[in-house]
């Protein structure tokens, strides 16, 4: 039986539905939230400082050279040493010298008898004058006489003390306290006296120790004013009077363990570099820091205060401003504009105080430190919180 074409095409149509209908997908729930790390910004006092380079100097150094002619006979100390002053250190042979004395003053003996004998000759010529048995002119020369034989004596006496100091001078002796170099001529050798010939050592002191580096002028108007506000005033240019302390170490240090007082600053500011020469000084009395070295310098700038500081990682950039993510009550990402401060060593970034209306941020808000790929503002995320809240750190050092 034929079946009408309007009921065959009721049944494609309906058989159609039936099959589209088995098709449609079923629908898929939401994903969840990423999970992200969060951290509270971190309470800590900090004191700001400058950082520079300087080096050691020791505050005397001599080159020890001989003032006589003659040979080493001895030398008395160790290389590297600590001597005092006054510590004999080289010995030339002292037999020359001693020859030298004995001749002068057997010299002097000798002019000591002539002297008499002419005095004794010029009182006998005035007596005879008296009786007309003398002439005046036999008179005249022998108080000539007498005189030149006087004169000669007392040269004599000067040639004694100048013999006597070559002989002195041929014990070399210390003339600071302080670390001695190398010996660079042995015993036996022949030296020279004269500020040519070589060097025989070189003695540096140790206590005080000085501290040179370079600072901008405006850094150190800086430091005078911080410390009058500390109630230290002082002359102008006289910065030994400020008793400004700065904090220094060796490369190899830990930090900045010595402390000195800057005592000195040039008196001009050097127009190539704008910058001025200043010393401190510290004192040394163990020699145990070595005048050349290198060291590093801070000084500090401002009063110890209290800073917030987030991880600088935590911190994104959007063309001239740095905002944070934090979460809200809901878990929601909120976008926090922040004014950043210094970057310190840990890698902790200064927060500022905001500018006139912004929003500061708060040691009890939630900084998303890591996932910040996968967050997204005005979207909740699954934050995995630390368990414990990081301890307060030590007082945190910001250099300028």
């Amino acid at each position: 039986m034929r079946l009408p074409i309007p009921f065959c095409m009721i049944c494609v149509a309906g058989m159609l539905a039936l099959t589209s209908g088995c098709d449609k997908p079923a629908a898929r729930g939401e994903p969840p939230p990423p999970k992200v790390s969060v951290a509270h910004p971190v309470i800590t006092e900090m004191t700001n400082y400058d950082q520079y380079n300087g080096w050691l100097d020791a505050t005397d150094t001599v080159e020890l050279r001989a003032r006589v002619r003659g040979h080493i006979q001895k030398i008395h100390f160790t290389d590297g040493q600590l001597v005092k002053k006054g510590d004999l250190l080289i010995e030339l042979d002292p037999r020359p010298f001693e020859a030298a004395v004995a001749r002068q003053t057997e010299q002097k003996g000798i002019f000591q008898s002539q002297l008499v004998a002419a005095q004794k000759e010029e009182a006998r010529l005035k007596e005879l004058q008296t009786r007309g048995g003398a002439s005046q002119s036999q008179v005249d020369k022998a108080e000539a006489d007498a005189r030149s034989l006087d004169a000669q004596l007392k040269s004599n006496d000067q040639e004694i003390i100048r013999a006597g100091l070559d002989l002195e001078y041929s014990k070399i002796t210390s003339p600071i306290s302080g670390r001695i170099s190398r010996a660079l001529l042995s015993e036996g050798n022949l030296v020279n006296a004269g500020g040519t010939d070589p060097i025989l050592t070189t003695i540096v002191s140790v206590d005080p120790i000085q501290i040179y580096f370079n600072v901008d002028e405006r850094a150190l108007q800086r430091f005078q004013k911080e410390r009058a506000r500390e109630g230290v005033t002082t002359r102008p240019g006289l910065i030994k009077e400020s008793q400004i302390k700065i904090k220094f170490g060796l490369d190899t240090d830990k930090g900045y363990p010595y402390e000195a007082v800057l005592d000195f600053a040039d008196n001009q500011v050097d127009k190539t570099t704008g910058t001025i020469l200043v010393r401190a000084v510290m004192p040394d009395p163990t020699g145990r820091l070595t005048p050349g070295s290198h060291v590093r310098i801070r000084i500090p700038v401002s009063e110890e205060h209290t800073v917030e500081l987030v991880p600088d990682t935590a911190v994104l950039s959007d063309q001239d401003k740095k905002y944070l993510l934090v979460l809200d009550s809901t878990n929601t990402v909120q976008r926090l504009d922040i004014n950043p401060g210094r970057l310190l060593d840990d890698g902790s970034r200064v927060v500022l105080p905001p500018a006139q209306g912004g929003k500061a941020i708060s040691s009890d808000d939630w900084i998303i430190v890591q996932g910040l790929q996968m967050a997204r503002i005005n979207y909740k995320v699954d934050p995995v919180k630390p368990t414990t809240q990081p301890a307060q750190s030590q007082p945190a050092v910001a250099g300028l």
